[in-house]
């Protein structure tokens, strides 16, 4: 429920759904989490938030797990690490024995092992990710209007929007995914004033911002 349980019990936003996330603090559950989303968790978060809250053996366990999924998924990877990781997993693992129970322990750990040697061959881990593929088949899921017949719901919806793209290639008067400015689209700045090499990069701020120049003086000091 987040903040809404300070709310009082008669309001009407405290039962409302449209403000239920992915965390449930009555339950104490994370839920809705993509594969990313445990990812991030389990390099960048965990490792800092069990410190506190475990015995040193069973955070250390963790956080060397997370440490070796992190030196794994690193876009340079060099032969003799992967061996290091390769013998470390065996020792990681070991140490998650003493701590979780037999049935913790599935097919999908044994993996971790083999994931040192597959990189090896396959090289790095971003150019075999399954996140793109898994976005786009979150994609055709939402084409998806019969289910008793997904797949020509799926072929129906995939050809209109091909259809409605290729309309939108001849239209010039209308904002389409052809003519609009990018998600992440940072716009130039038509400012001539001296900068920075390090606030040379343009930006697009969230909201209206108050530009202030450097004044001459305070720019050569920086330089």
């Amino acid at each position: 429920m987040g903040h809404r349980r300070h709310l009082e019990p008669s309001h009407s936003w405290r039962r409302s759904k449209k403000f239920d996330g992915c965390v449930s603090v009555d339950d104490g559950k994370i839920t809705r989490l993509k594969s990313h989303d445990y990812h991030v968790l389990l390099q960048r978060v965990l490792p800092i938030a069990l410190r506190g809250f475990l015995n040193k053996d069973v955070s250390l366990a963790l956080i060397e797990l997370g440490h070796f999924f992190q030196r794994l998924c690193c876009k340079t990877l060099r032969k003799d690490d992967l061996e290091q990781l390769e013998r470390d997993i065996i020792i990681i693992l070991c140490k998650l024995e003493m701590i979780f129970p037999p049935a913790f322990f599935d097919v999908m750990v044994h993996l971790v092992v083999h994931l040192p040697r597959e990189a090896m061959y396959g090289g790095p881990v971003q150019y075999r990710w399954m996140y793109k593929i898994e976005r786009f088949l979150c994609k055709l899921k939402r084409y998806v209007r019969n289910k008793a017949r997904p797949e020509g719901s799926i072929a129906e919806g995939y050809i209109i929007d091909e259809c409605l793209t290729f309309c939108s290639m001849y239209l010039t008067d209308i904002e389409t995914r052809f003519n609009r400015e990018h998600r992440n689209d940072n716009r130039s700045s038509s400012k001539d004033e001296h900068v920075l090499d390090i606030f040379s990069n343009n930006s697009r701020p969230f909201r209206d911002g108050i530009y202030d120049v450097i004044p001459k003086k305070d720019f050569d000091m920086a330089r």
